[in-house]
């Protein structure tokens, strides 16, 4: 077996979250507020979730108006989808935050 055949059967015994997939999984992106922050986040969101539904994302304003935050709730499939959509989040430079 190499490394990475024993690194799966690693994670395969041992799982790395209490998440059951598939399951309704909430993100909400944090950034400065501009023009295109929202449809920069859900244009993210739907390269890894394609069935977002993008109507449905909850929008709040900071009391200053200086930040918007946005909820996407998605239909999670796994950990690496997630992962990976949390990685590009947190890589571009509209995001300050990501949960």
């Amino acid at each position: 077996m190499n490394e990475k055949q024993n690194d799966k059967a690693n994670d395969e015994a041992n799982p790395e979250t209490l998440l059951e997939f598939p399951c309704d999984f909430p993100i909400k992106i944090m950034g400065e507020r501009s023009d295109d922050f929202a449809q920069t986040m859900v244009a993210i969101v739907l390269r890894h979730a394609p069935d977002f539904i993008a109507e449905s994302v909850e929008m709040r304003a900071s009391s200053g108006g200086k930040y918007l935050s946005i909820t996407c709730t998605i239909r999670a499939t796994s950990k690496p989808q997630l992962d990976n959509l949390y990685r590009e989040l947190t890589a571009h430079p509209l995001v300050k935050v990501a949960l």
